[in-house]
């Protein structure tokens, strides 16, 4: 349903001309976020500079019964940031400053729009970064990555999105603006803060962000194994953390991974191997240069072909170049991809390998994997041409094979890049009736009418709706309460 002209009005006067889309070319724009199988055009997009605009848009919206969908970069793999009811989208990349560094508390507070990478990039002079780093740092918003809690990479030692944020700015679907947490680590009362990251936009619009940064390790250490199995691989990743070694990353490729990065970025990954382990040590330098002999020595004794230790800066950059565009060098094995975020426990990961390779050849779907080896965050790529209808559907049922696999091995339905639309349907097979009906009762505390983000996160199930109530308990015949 359009938006009436007094909203649409109402909107104009708050965000100026230059501050709301109508056209129908301009809202296309925002249709979809990267996982351009969900599409959805808003009836209007709002790009607010001030956290004040942002209050107005929220109340004028909630006064109106109007749909608010959030967006950052749009760099999102979940048809988090597309508007399937319609409604107002907020686009917050014009609120992208860095509002305070302070070094001596080891934080900094930052509007959402800010690019992830440059957060680091400010501070890097003075010997500090911000550990959080998704592949796709180059482009998505810090606020995008407190959204979804994003993780990356480097989540392995330094944690993921949640770890790293003291407190928030929000603006509640109720119209009101909150702070949750802040500077210091420890406050009484309720963690709304943990709450508040990862809900996706479901409880409000985060205007503000206060995050920890860290000190620059004394001494880096990148190691490049490869092996001729995966299931060598994947041992030598379990052999590594029982070892007590922490890597600040470990991740691992197969053999079709390994080649489409090889074509597309020039990374000099080996040709013949069937996975590649990227291992990274950071810490004061005579640890560093310990566990690196030993992880080193690990892969060796676990049937490694080659062990590489990068020289210099610019050959550990290679070796990262490769990893980080992974995703859009497989654009050379095929046209389309689904992506999977779903995580097993570590011991599990050469049971799922090999589960990985059945699902692919039952479907006739190849997958090519890359993933946050060291705590077990998969990342298949579920390779399709989405002109051959019967390709996507055998990619989808491959897809939702995967997630069951996992989720019977003792794991989760996403890791890191969060439910969204895509996932939303998945969520049963992780939690109970009881457990959805509290998420859905909570997310009512921050936005009574459901106007936030609507069909993301909780999925269309009974439990999800005002008139559910838990099942009553069977009793033993002749008991009585």
């Amino acid at each position: 349903m359009p938006l009436s002209p007094g909203l649409v009005g109402d909107l104009q006067r708050i965000l100026g001309p230059e501050g709301l889309v109508l056209s129908h070319e301009g809202r296309l724009v925002y249709e979809c976020d990267m996982h351009t199988f969900y599409k959805g055009a808003p009836d209007a997009v709002a790009l607010p500079s001030t956290t004040a605009e942002v209050v107005a848009i929220v109340r004028l919206c909630r006064e109106a019964r109007v749909p608010i969908v959030p967006r950052g970069s749009g760099t999102g793999l979940i048809g988090g940031a597309m508007a399937p009811s319609g409604g107002v989208m907020v686009g917050l990349n014009r609120m992208n400053r860095i509002l305070e560094v302070d070094l001596p508390n080891r934080c900094a507070t930052v509007q959402p729009g800010l690019i992830n990478l440059s957060l680091t990039k400010a501070v890097e002079a003075r010997g500090w970064f911000f550990a959080p780093d998704p592949s796709s740092q180059m482009v998505s918003s810090i606020g995008g990555n407190v959204s979804t809690n994003a993780g990356g990479p480097h989540c392995l030692k330094y944690g993921i999105t949640s770890n790293h944020v003291l407190g928030l700015e929000l603006v509640t679907g109720r119209g009101e603006l909150v702070t949750l947490g802040g500077k210091v680590a420890d406050h009484p009362g309720y963690d709304l803060t943990g709450v508040a990251v990862g809900s996706e936009g479901t409880f409000g619009l985060v205007t503000a962000i206060t995050v920890r940064l860290v000190h620059v390790a004394q001494a880096v250490k990148t190691i490049l194994a490869s092996f001729a199995d995966l299931e060598d691989a994947s041992e030598a990743v379990s052999a590594i953390i029982a070892a007590g070694i922490v890597p600040a990353a470990l991740e691992m490729l197969d053999e079709l991974m390994i080649r489409a990065i090889n074509e597309g970025t020039g990374a000099g990954y080996p040709k013949d191997a069937a996975a590649v382990l990227l291992i990274e040590l950071d810490g004061p330098a005579e640890e560093v240069e310990a566990q690196g002999e030993r992880a080193a020595r690990i892969c060796w004794e676990r049937g490694a072909l080659e062990v590489r230790v990068a020289q210099d800066a610019a050959e550990r950059a290679l070796l990262w170049k490769g990893r980080k565009e992974a995703a859009g060098a497989v654009g050379r094995l095929a046209p389309t991809y689904l992506l999977q975020d779903a995580v097993v426990p570590r011991s599990k990961l050469p049971a799922i390998m090999r589960e990985l390779g059945a699902i692919g050849a039952r479907h006739g779907v190849q997958i090519a994997n890359v993933f946050h080896a060291g705590d077990g965050n998969l990342h298949p790529l579920i390779l399709y041409d989405d002109r051959n209808p019967d390709e996507l559907e055998r990619a989808k049922a491959a897809n939702e094979e995967l997630l069951h696999a996992c989720i019977a091995m003792g794991g989760t339905v996403t890791g890191e890049h969060g439910v969204g639309l895509d996932k939303a349907k998945n969520l049963p097979l992780q939690y109970g009736d009881a457990d959805l009906n509290f998420m859905y009762r909570l997310r009512g505390v921050f936005d009574p009418q459901r106007l936030m983000n609507p069909k993301k996160l909780l999925p269309a199930h009974p439990a999800c709706g005002e008139g559910w109530r838990p099942p009553r308990p069977r009793l033993p015949e002749g008991a009585w309460i």
